[in-house]
């Protein structure tokens, strides 16, 4: 009997130490409802985007779409802007990115061709890849244009015969003589210059200056000097209008010489009003910036880019092979550069 006693107040014992030592809970009550741990939170996609030059006004205004659209999306997303147009300095930029493992590189190119291998080099490595102004580019996922190549060409070339009366000689500035998307603009220009106005020739071959204001700057003031009767001048480069709009400032021609192309409205806003810059086309680097966070996502996501017919950004959308395009074209002149100012562009 007493031994029956001592091992009884040993298990009461026991147990009053369990019931303690849980708090005054049960091991019911102590334990959680569900064991299982949490799954961790899915990772971002990181979505990086290399423009051809950093701190001009384009992709100032690219950069904010790019952040735009990475808070809408809830992706980390980012643009990488070079010191300077080298194409090396690009390649460099995007060797880095393959080592940091990013998920989707978007590219602005500056030569094409010598990109091609380090974007082969991402794509193997399970990168995706996207690019912009590059519709012949190679190694890519996709390439989007906010405008087709004929269409923003055909029409900078018909303001040009409206203002000049298809007299005189004109120039050609693109940003690259490598560069895909400005020279693809440029030979539509031409080509339709050639049936309009089949009097008027090119004073000389198309100059690689329209990414430098000062470059173009100093071309269109030696075309003026060697050709009197330079009429015009067309840039496919987002510095190149306002750099031959000011040397026809400087030789006193402004409003004489037509100059027209690409440019930045904040950058170009005064000389549109003072008659140096006679009006362009352009589409929204803005728009861009937001394309490439949203194609980027979607390719993350793994969805099926062909399968789209339009996108919230893009609008209604037509895929030819690899190129996506959009039709999303913006007139820049007296009426409209001030509200595209306004709005960062």
């Amino acid at each position: 009997m007493k031994k029956w006693l001592v091992i009884l107040a040993v298990a009461v014992i026991a147990a009053a130490i369990a019931f303690f030592s849980l708090g005054g809970k049960s091991q019911q009550e102590a334990a959680p409802a569900d064991s299982t741990p949490s799954a961790a939170p899915a990772k971002k996609p990181t979505i990086a985007v290399v423009v051809k030059i950093g701190g001009i006004p384009w992709f100032n205004s690219m950069e904010d779409g790019i952040k735009q659209q990475a808070e809408k999306m809830g992706v980390d997303a980012f643009m990488v802007g070079p010191t300077s147009a080298d194409p090396a300095l690009q390649v460099r930029a995007i060797e880095d990115l393959i080592a940091r493992k990013v998920d989707v590189i978007g590219v602005v190119p500056n030569d094409a061709e010598v990109l091609e291998p380090v974007l082969k080099k991402a794509r193997e490595q399970g990168i995706k890849v996207i690019t912009h102004e590059s519709p012949n580019s190679q190694n890519i996922d996709y390439d989007f244009e906010l405008i087709t190549s004929k269409a923003l060409g055909e029409a900078h070339a018909k303001l040009l015969a409206e203002t000049t009366g298809c007299q005189g000689k004109y120039a050609v500035f693109v940003g690259g003589l490598n560069v895909p998307a400005h020279n693809a603009w440029a030979d539509a220009a031409v080509d339709y210059l050639k049936t309009a106005c089949p009097d008027m020739q090119q004073a000389a071959e198309r100059f690689g200056v329209a990414e430098s204001v000062d470059d173009s700057r100093n071309t269109t003031l030696d075309l003026l000097r060697a050709h009197p009767d330079l009429s015009g001048v067309m840039s496919f480069g987002s510095q190149g209008t306002i750099g031959a709009a000011r040397a026809a400032q400087e030789r006193g021609v402004a409003g004489k010489l037509k100059v027209m192309g690409l440019f930045s409205a904040g950058q170009g806003q005064r000389l549109v009003h003072d008659g140096a810059i006679t009006g362009g086309f352009m589409w929204s680097p803005l728009e861009a910036g937001k394309a490439f966070v949203e194609l980027g996502a979607e390719l993350a996501a793994g969805k099926n880019i062909a399968e789209l017919q339009s996108t919230p950004v893009l609008g209604d959308i037509k895929l030819e092979g690899k190129v996506i395009y959009a039709d999303k074209p913006l007139s820049l002149d007296k009426t409209t550069v001030d509200e595209l100012a306004k709005i960062g562009l």
